[in-house]
């Protein structure tokens, strides 16, 4: 009887024991399950992100290739504008008058450089030490006349019109040389317009009494220049020149801030017709009157 009543509890407390565990693994269950809701949840946030990111990568993708789409019409559009530009055949020659624009060296010269260029033109300035050593690499087989071809009005009109007006008083290499290295380098322009003011433009009327020039002319001579400087505009356009520097070596077109080697190619080539037909007759002096003005086309 005694074993019965001690087997009957050992048996209740078993009982006890795996109800204790069942309970244990119930609780463990639900908080997997809880914590398998969250996971899934979790995973239904970042897949949706994941839509939102896709969502937007296409958008990009979209923006970028209208963009592109975008800069291919502009730069067909662009080439499209050049190609309908008329410019100046490189194979021809053409009548550009030399007129009274400033000059460096002398008259007749077997080849002349003409200059379309302005005092706004950064690839004008890094032309300079290029013509100035062609000049001493030619001397007196080379002149290079300097024409105004105005790009940029507000700020390159007043010096096109000192330079002009330094000219009347034969001062044109100093006042070209101001407005480049005290106009162009360190940014000193005059506003369009000040030469019609009693006391002129304050900038190149200083240059010019650094220059030592009659100031008071220069200024009526400031104003007189207008006509001339937009004869030679209109003149250049004529024959093409949308841009500078702009040159013609006897005649023939070349555009650019090249280096010394294209121009010497050209130079020489113009230099040895120039020798052949002076040796042939043709005076010197009016070899660019005979071959140029007279032989070259005179428009686009």
């Amino acid at each position: 009887m005694r074993n019965a009543v001690w087997v009957l509890l050992i048996a209740v407390a078993c009982t006890g024991d795996l109800e204790k565990k069942v309970d244990k693994l119930n609780s463990d269950v639900g908080d997997l399950k809880t914590e398998n809701d969250k996971l899934a949840k979790r995973i239904a946030d970042l897949d949706k992100k994941l839509t939102q990111t896709r969502d937007v990568d296409r958008k990009v993708d979209d923006l970028l290739r209208q963009q592109q789409r975008t800069m291919d019409d502009v730069g067909r559009a662009a080439i499209a504008a050049q190609r309908a530009r008329a410019e100046p055949d490189r194979t021809k020659v053409y009548a550009i008058p030399v007129g009274d624009a400033p000059q460096d060296g002398p008259s007749d010269a077997k080849v002349t450089m003409i200059e379309a260029y302005e005092y706004a033109c950064p690839y004008c300035e890094k032309t300079r030490p290029v013509l100035t050593e062609l000049r001493r690499k030619y001397g007196n087989d080379l002149r290079i006349v300097y024409q105004s071809f105005v790009v940029h009005p507000t700020i390159a009109t007043a010096p096109a019109y000192a330079a002009c007006a330094a000219n009347k008083q034969r001062k044109f290499a100093r006042m070209h040389e101001l407005l480049w290295d005290k106009g162009f380098k360190d940014r000193q322009f005059d506003q369009s317009g000040c030469w019609t003011a009693s006391d002129g433009c304050p900038i190149v009327v200083g240059f010019a009494r650094q220059a030592g020039l009659d100031t008071r002319r220069f200024r009526d001579d400031m104003r007189r220049c207008e006509l001339e400087v937009g004869d030679q505009l209109r003149t250049l356009q004529g024959f093409g020149v949308g841009a500078t520097p702009s040159f013609f070596i006897n005649g023939r077109y070349m555009s650019g801030a090249m280096p010394i080697e294209t121009f010497s190619a050209l130079i020489d080539e113009e230099l040895t017709k120039a020798n052949d037909r002076i040796a042939s007759g043709t005076p010197r002096g009016q070899y660019y009157q005979k071959w140029v003005m007279e032989a070259g086309l005179t428009k686009l």
